[in-house]
């Protein structure tokens, strides 16, 4: 391993990191509830959610970073597959509230972690899903 290896670790690491907090901000501005401040709290449900899709994002990014040579790539594809799970977590969302009144996000806020683990789990699908298709 090379000095101009453990740089380049070091500026895709730091890349990576910081994509994943962009994402992580993005996301808590379409929740209902402010996030940090409910794991401030102690609620248990927003962290477990909140833990489910970090852990799913970053699956993604380091998934379209082996698949790829270019860091800006590797960060678009990251970025992009977010926008999908975005979109389908309000389409899944939506479908299960209006189909059966099951409403994940409002019980997630709640304490319920049925509510929180079904809705981590659907992003943590969605990210294997997507990252086979990189």
């Amino acid at each position: 391993m090379t000095w101009m290896n453990v740089l380049a670790m070091l500026v895709w690491t730091a890349s990576g990191a910081a994509l994943l907090f962009l994402l992580m901000w993005i996301d808590s501005i379409f929740t209902k509830y402010k996030d940090l401040t409910e794991m401030k709290n102690g609620n248990v449900a927003v962290t477990t959610r909140f833990v489910m899709k970090l852990f799913a994002q970053g699956y993604i990014l380091s998934q379209s970073i082996s698949k790829s040579n270019d860091l800006w790539q590797a960060l678009l594809a990251s970025f992009v597959s977010f926008v999908i799970l975005l979109v389908l977590e309000r389409i899944t969302e939506f479908v299960l509230k209006k189909a059966i009144g099951l409403d994940l996000e409002e019980g997630t806020v709640q304490g319920s972690m049925a509510h929180a683990l079904l809705a981590g789990s659907l992003h943590i699908v969605g990210a294997l899903i997507l990252a086979a298709c990189l």
